[in-house]
């Protein structure tokens, strides 16, 4: 059975999303963090344990089971479970992770960008109620320019270290994988948003760990800064984000989920001022009006042609 028809997005979704943003506009900070005591693939490894754990804990008091594996409607939702563990965790955790240790910040914030406009001809193809219209395309473009009027060209600008190559095409992977996962959660049948939220990141735990274990051993204690970046990493934009991702994207669709991507390296520039005193850039404003307007004119309804 496919997910119903999501609904315009409510001030519940609007609040939801930018929730979203300032969650994940944090993470590229944690993850530089993290990455001086912990290899790429073992945080994304232990992120996710993190999250599915945190998740999984909530469900049980909760009293919310895991989808069940008895009917053919509960092995497609673990399929889609495995899919959305496999493109929005542990594939594109990994990727960015290590895509960080070559290339520059600016870069990995123009590649988060570039979800929404990988989102639009996937959700065409796909989800019948989200086809590409000139209005949503053109919003969708708006707001991409917002992003590099925020982060400047400089963020092409080559970083000179050996893999920056493959680290781009691996930052670029990644936001391909986070459209994809979209995709399938809004096509997954119905079920309770949490307990699929939980199936997704166990799936996730179950694919990262036995292969970061493998390439990297297990990881030593990190030292306290380290440790807490981890731990906000698990929590926040893991199992927080992972249980908002579901919701919007089946309520409001992918296409509205994915517009995030566009508030990521505003908050990201935001806390860059409040918490390390870095210089705000002059085109701040600019580029927020652009992003800003570029999400409304993407979310405003087609007009219906006779």
């Amino acid at each position: 059975m496919m997910a119903s028809q999501p609904n315009q997005p409510g001030l519940i979704n609007w609040i939801k999303l930018i929730t979203l943003g300032i969650i994940w506009g944090a993470s590229f900070m944690a993850v530089s963090v993290a990455l001086n005591d912990m290899g790429p693939m073992s945080i994304a490894a232990v992120r996710i344990l993190i999250g599915a754990l945190s998740v999984l804990a909530l469900i049980r008091v909760m009293g919310i089971s895991l989808p069940s594996l008895s009917s053919g409607e509960g092995r497609i939702i673990w399929l889609a479970a495995a899919g959305m563990g496999f493109f929005s965790n542990a594939l594109p955790f990994t990727l960015l992770s290590w895509g960080q240790t070559y290339v520059n910040s600016g870069f990995a914030g123009v590649c988060m960008a570039i979800v929404p406009l990988f989102v639009l001809p996937l959700s065409h193809v796909f989800v019948p109620e989200e086809r590409m219209t000139f209005r949503r395309t053109l919003g969708f473009s708006v707001g991409f320019v917002g992003v590099l009027v925020l982060i400047g060209l400089d963020a092409f600008a080559s970083a000179g270290t050996d893999f920056e190559s493959l680290a781009r095409i691996a930052c670029l992977a990644a936001s391909l994988c986070y459209a994809i996962g979209a995709i399938i959660a809004r096509l997954c049948p119905q079920v309770n948003m949490l307990s699929l939220s939980a199936a997704a990141l166990i799936c996730g735990s179950a694919m990262i760990v036995p292969v970061s274990l493998w390439q990297e051993g297990v990881p030593s204690l990190p030292s306290t800064t380290p440790l807490l970046a981890i731990l906000y990493l698990g929590i926040f934009p893991t199992a927080v984000a992972q249980i908002l991702l579901v919701q919007v994207a089946r309520s409001a669709g992918p296409s509205f989920l994915a517009t995030v991507n566009y508030q990521v390296p505003v908050w990201s520039v935001i806390f860059g001022a409040l918490l390390l005193s870095e210089a705000v850039p002059p085109q701040l404003f600019a580029a927020l009006a652009l992003i800003l307007g570029g999400l409304l004119l993407s979310r405003q309804p087609s007009r219906q042609t006779a």
